[in-house]
């Protein structure tokens, strides 16, 4: 039996999964384009069950990579998902424009974390959310604008975070909660006032917790105890008696404690007063 033949069918390491070929059955060294690499020492040539570009398993595939680089370039049209995906990880940047359309999106995900500028830009309307969120990760804050109507929310929260902040009110209005939240810890006065009669508590308390102080008896009548409580606890307490009788015992006792705060504590069980 030949050097090559004893790797046929090779197992992985003690507590690996199985060496497996790709496309089913046991790992064939002779039938590799690499066999040659075999004769080599460690990271300088491959090993089955370990570093090998034929696998099925991802992690064997990227550390046959990993020890060969230069190869990311000859494997970008390789048949194999896995294999293309890893490839686009060392391949020259110039080489990824040919796998943008690639109908894997894990291949696609790949090519968005590393396509230059001026032709991420493309992939924004990639059919796989997971492509456009990267997209919206790395492309220029200039050209986010495009991606403000995304379908997917995940996408929108992205374009959120990174929107220049003389464009982000045209997003104070997006139908999902979490976008319109991200947009409220952002939006500077006073565009923040966009928000102040949000449907949603959650946006109405953040706005509540950057307004300016004078502005906050705008909310004093809001209908969700949190965001009267914000109010309460910043707002200037010569303009909280509105709040005294309110119906939420927790802003009730949140003005008497900025009001008054000597009758607050008389209030607390086991604290003396006198």
């Amino acid at each position: 039996m030949n050097a090559l033949s004893d790797f046929i069918g090779t197992r992985a390491p003690a507590g690996d999964i199985e060496a497996s070929h790709w496309q089913g059955g046991p790992v064939d060294c002779s039938a590799c384009e690499y066999a040659a690499l075999r004769d080599r020492p460690a990271e300088q040539g491959c090993e089955p069950g370990h570093a090998c570009m034929q696998d099925v398993y991802a992690r064997r595939i990227d550390r046959f990579f990993r020890w060969h680089p230069e190869q990311g370039d000859r494997q970008l049209g390789h048949p194999y998902f896995e294999v293309r995906a890893i490839a686009a990880r060392h391949a020259n940047v110039f080489r990824l424009a040919s796998l943008m359309d690639d109908p894997d999106e894990t291949v696609r995900l790949q090519i968005a974390l590393r396509l230059p500028q001026q032709l991420l830009g493309r992939m924004a309307h990639d059919p796989h959310r997971e492509v456009r969120i990267r997209v919206a990760q790395r492309l220029e804050t200039a050209e986010l604008a495009a991606m403000r109507n995304d379908t997917d929310y995940g996408v929108r929260e992205w374009v959120a975070r990174r929107l220049p902040l003389a464009l982000l009110p045209t997003m104070a209005r997006d139908p999902d909660r979490a976008v319109r939240l991200i947009v409220a810890q952002r939006l500077e006065m006073p565009a923040l006032l966009i928000l102040l009669s949000d449907k949603s508590p959650e946006v109405r308390r953040t706005v509540a917790e950057r307004l300016p102080a004078p502005l906050l008896p705008r909310l004093m009548a809001d209908t969700d105890w949190r965001v009267r409580w914000e109010v309460a606890q910043r707002a200037d307490p010569s303009l909280l008696d509105p709040l005294r009788e309110d119906d939420d015992p927790l802003v009730r006792q949140c003005v008497l404690e900025r009001q008054d705060p000597r009758q607050a504590l008389s209030l607390v069980p086991g604290v003396p007063h006198g």
